[in-house]
C-alpha cells in the first residue's frame, strides 16, 4: 500500500489519521467516519484532466482499460500489483434532448450518465473494486455486507473473481428483487436474510463484521467511495473536460453524493478545476431522510459540527413511529443514510439541494427515460422526475447543463416496470396501487388481437 496514503476523520476538529490497513472505518477518537487522504507532496499531480486521454492508447492494460483504475493518481492508495479489476467502468455520458424536453429542459442541456454497463450492472462495481483491492491489501478472506440489491450483486461477483474471498450478504425481509438476488446467488454468496428492512440488516452487518472481523463493504468504507469518485472522473471526460452546472444523484445511504462531492473537492484542491458543479440529491418520497432533516429542518454541515439534536430527534421519531422506508426505488430504500454527514459536507462544498419523488412520478420519468433509449431501475429515474421538479420551481434553469446520473440497468427491478406497462388492473394495483400509484401517464401497454393475420396485420397499421 502507498506510504503516501493514511485515513483520516471526516471532522475538521478531529482530524485524526488512521493508518491505511485499519478496517474500523471509524475515527478512534471521536467516532467519526473517515476518508482516504493522500500527501500530495509526495506524490506526482497531473497537470491537466487531459493528461487521463494517453490512457486511451494502452487499453491492452487492464488497469488503463479500467474506467476506475486509469484516474487511479486522483486515488493513488494501492500499487498497480495490487488491483483487482473485472473491467469495470465502460459507461457512457449521453446527450439525451427527448428525456430533456420532458423535463423542461432546453436542447442539449440534459445529459445522462449511464451506469448499468457495469459488470454487475450498477455504479456499485466503481467502489467494489476499489474496496476489494484494499480488501486484498489487507488480507481479508471474506468480506461482507448489507444490500438493497444492487452492492451484494457487485460484491458476489468481486469475491468470485478474487477466487479467495468468501461474500456474506445480509437482506432485509421481502426487501431485494429477484434480478439482484439471482446475482449473488449465481456468483455462490451466503446469502443472509433476517427479519427488518436494510437499516436493521446494516446495524447486524457491522456487528457481526466487527465480532468475525469480516472485511466490510458497506459505503461506510471510505475505499468503495474512492472507486465511485471515478464516476465524476468519466463524467467530466465525456463532456471535454468541462464541468456541468449540476449533477443530479438519488440518495439513498449518500455514498455517492459523498463521493462526488470529495471528488470535486480534492479536484478544485489539485488546480485540476475551477468551479464545482451544484448537486442535487433526491430521495424517494417514502424514503426521504435526508429531504426532512436538509430541507425541513435546515441541518447542515456548520464546519463538520451539524446539529447532532436536530439529528437525534428525527432519528428518534423514525423509532418510536417505527417508520419503515417503503417505495419502489428499492436501491435507496434507507432511512438512516450512514453517509449523512459526508453527503451534508458535499453539498456546503458544493452547493445543493435535496428533493424528494413520489414513486409515481419516478415511474413515468423512467418511462420517458427508456422511450429515449436507456433503461434504468426506478431508483435512476428519481433524477430525471426530480429536474422536472426542480425546473418547475425555477431552481435549475432551462438553459444550465444538467447530467442526471442512471445508477442501475432496467433489468435490475423489472416487476415495477412490467406493472406499470400492463394492461392487466389487478396487477397495476398489487404493485403499484398500494404505494400510491394512481395511473401510468405513459405506459406502452401490449395490444390484445385475435390469433387472424387480418387483425395483426391491422393492429400494426394502427398502432405503429
Amino acid at each position: 500500500m502507498s506510504a503516501s496514503a493514511f485515513q483520516r476523520c471526516i471532522h475538521p476538529h478531529c482530524a485524526a489519521t488512521v493508518d491505511l490497513g485499519d478496517t474500523s472505518f471509524q475515527c478512534p477518537k471521536c467516532g467519526g467516519l473517515l476518508d482516504v487522504a493522500y500527501d500530495w507532496n509526495r506524490l506526482p499531480v497531473p497537470k491537466s484532466l487531459k493528461h487521463f486521454e494517453s490512457k486511451w492508447a494502452n487499453r491492452n492494460n487492464p488497469l488503463d482499460f479500467s474506467g476506475v483504475w486509469r484516474f487511479r493518481e486522483l486515488f493513488p492508495f494501492a500499487a498497480d500489483d495490487q488491483i483487482l479489476t473485472i473491467g469495470e467502468g465502460q459507461t457512457l455520458c449521453q446527450k439525451a434532448d427527448a428525456v430533456g424536453q420532458f423535463a423542461g429542459m432546453k436542447p442539449g442541456c440534459l445529459y445522462l450518465q449511464y451506469e448499468g454497463m457495469n459488470p454487475s450492472g450498477s455504479f456499485k462495481d466503481n467502489g467494489m473494486t476499489a474496496a476489494f483491492t484494499h480488501a486484498l491489501s489487507v488480507g481479508a478472506r471474506r468480506a461482507a455486507c448489507a444490500s438493497t440489491g444492487n452492492t451484494s450483486a457487485s460484491l458476489a461477483i468481486y469475491c468470485a473473481a478474487s477466487q479467495q474471498m468468501r461474500a456474506v450478504i445480509f437482506i432485509g425481509s421481502g426487501k431485494i428483487s429477484y434480478g439482484k438476488l439471482s446475482q449473488a446467488l449465481e456468483h455462490g454468496a451466503l446469502t443472509l436474510q433476517i427479519a427488518g428492512d436494510f437499516d436493521d440488516a446494516l446495524r447486524r452487518v457491522q456487528e457481526v463484521s466487527k465480532q468475525l472481523g469480516i472485511y466490510l463493504v458497506n459505503s461506510i468504507n471510505p475505499f468503495r467511495l474512492e472507486g465511485q469518485k471515478s464516476i465524476m472522473f468519466r463524467m467530466l471526460e465525456a463532456l471535454n473536460w468541462e464541468v456541468p452546472d449540476w449533477v443530479v444523484v438519488p440518495g439513498g445511504n449518500l455514498g455517492n453524493t459523498s463521493a462526488f462531492g470529495n471528488a470535486f473537492i480534492q479536484l478544485l484542491e489539485l488546480g485540476l478545476i475551477t468551479k464545482a458543479p451544484r448537486i442535487a440529491v433526491i430521495n424517494a418520497a417514502g424514503a426521504d431522510t435526508f429531504y426532512q432533516l436538509y430541507e425541513k429542518n435546515g441541518v447542515r454541515w456548520n464546519g463538520g459540527a451539524p446539529d447532532g439534536r436536530k439529528i437525534g430527534v428525527y432519528m428518534k421519531y423514525l423509532d418510536d413511529a417505527d417508520k419503515r422506508a417503503d417505495t419502489l426505488a428499492s436501491a435507496i430504500e434507507i432511512n438512516r443514510p450512514v453517509n449523512l454527514p459526508k453527503a451534508l459536507r458535499a453539498l456546503d462544498r458544493c452547493g445543493g439541494v435535496v428533493r424528494e419523488v413520489t414513486d409515481g412520478e419516478m415511474l413515468d420519468a423512467k418511462a420517458k427515460i427508456g422511450a429515449g433509449g436507456l433503461g434504468c431501475e426506478p431508483a435512476s429515474a428519481t433524477t430525471v422526475a426530480a429536474v422536472l421538479k426542480l425546473v418547475r420551481e425555477g431552481v435549475i434553469d432551462p438553459g444550465e447543463r444538467v447530467v442526471c446520473i442512471l445508477t442501475a440497468h432496467l433489468l435490475k427491478d423489472p416487476t415495477a416496470t412490467v406493472a406499470y406497462h400492463s394492461s392487466d388492473p389487478k396487477m397495476f394495483e398489487e404493485i403499484l396501487g398500494k404505494r400510491g400509484v394512481r395511473r401510468a401517464s405513459y405506459a406502452n401497454k401490449a395490444v390484445q388481437v385475435p390469433n387472424q393475420l387480418d387483425a395483426i396485420v391491422q393492429a400494426i397499421e394502427v398502432y405503429a
